[in-house]
């Protein structure tokens, strides 16, 4: 590194040197009442920067500062410009590869309608290679309840970055997320930026729709960083369009609160008759619990309550009553 550092002792020792360019330091020492060292050790500085040169006859002769400056940074200046050359070569030859890249990229989808990447580092490059190309819509069935902060924080830029581009985002959680501090606080942010959510009661797996024609679906429902399947086809990626829209057309506002259900009405509503629904169905709590998105002491409470209000003293009483007062079709 250069030493730019010129304090006010040394400044005067130069303006000594233009006008007394024979002196010698003991001299200069004299004339400032320093010690010969400090003059000595200001004019090696000087000497560094360029602005003092030996003369040819003893001692030292000063230099146009403009003339000092050119040669002391003519290096760095050089080096700077081999760098910026370098760059312009590597980008040129990278850009070089777009061609290649989107010819290939035709010819992937071409080959295949369905493709199949493994691996979590797979996995985000194609997510974001699709969200980098992705132009009018991006629909998602985001199901579990509340989602973990890091996937959050990672997904966060990504949808930012949709939105300002104009991309409309439909976001479908379960209920469940509402009760999520995090969760709620990243689709409140996202919503301000123009991103649509809602949420349901139940749903079966995580689905990412591109701009209507490209979906992507796990390969492992309950490990979805085992891998996924990239799907193309017009028909399953249509019914995969169907489907998002049909959730989404019976689901709630995420911001909107649900009702708060009527214990004496008839039949029960929401959370309650989804709870209700899957008793039926012979789900235990802990199935219940994973499937709505809920901690299983929530899932117990909601099961309490329907039993109390049934009268029922186990749970297949309870379904009997419930089908028998018709709640299970209502």
């Amino acid at each position: 590194m250069i030493d730019h550092e010129i304090d006010a002792t040394t400044v005067r020792i130069y303006q000594l040197r233009v006008t007394h360019p024979t002196a010698d330091a003991a001299e200069l020492a004299g004339l400032l009442e320093l010690t010969v060292e400090e003059v000595l050790d200001a004019e090696r500085r000087l000497a560094r920067l360029g602005l003092l040169q030996p003369s040819p006859g003893g001692g030292w002769v000063a230099i146009n500062p403009e003339n000092a400056a050119e040669s002391l940074l003519a290096p760095v200046e050089g080096a700077i410009l081999e760098r910026r050359v370098a760059m312009a070569a590597t980008r040129e030859r990278l850009h070089a590869l777009s061609g290649d890249y989107l010819q290939a990229r035709s010819l992937r989808s071409a080959r295949s309608s369905i493709e199949v990447v493994e691996g979590i580092e797979n996995i985000r490059a194609v997510i974001d290679d699709l969200a980098r190309t992705c132009t009018e819509s991006l629909d998602a069935l985001v199901p579990g309840g509340g989602q973990p902060e890091e996937a959050l924080r990672a997904s966060l830029p990504s949808s930012l970055g949709l939105l300002r581009r104009g991309v409309r985002i439909r976001s479908l959680y379960q209920h469940a997320a509402r009760r999520h501090r995090a969760t709620a606080l990243q689709v409140e942010r996202l919503a301000a930026a123009g991103c649509e959510a809602r949420t349901t009661g139940v749903l079966a797996s995580r689905l990412l729709i591109y701009d209507g024609d490209v979906a992507v679906l796990p390969l492992d429902i309950d490990n979805t960083a085992a891998g996924v399947a990239l799907v193309r086809d017009l028909a399953v990626v249509g019914y995969a369009r169907q489907f998002f829209h049909l959730c989404w057309s019976e689901a709630q506002e995420f911001t909107e609160q649900p009702p708060e259900p009527d214990r004496a009405a008839s039949a029960p509503v929401g959370l309650d008759r989804d709870v209700l629904l899957m008793m039926a169905a012979g789900l235990s709590n802990d199935e219940i619990s994973e499937r709505l998105g809920l901690s299983q002491r929530s899932v117990s409470r909601v099961v309490a309550q329907l039993m109390e209000r049934l009268d029922a003293t186990n749970r297949f009483q309870a379904g009997v009553r419930a089908a028998a007062q018709g709640w299970l079709t209502s």
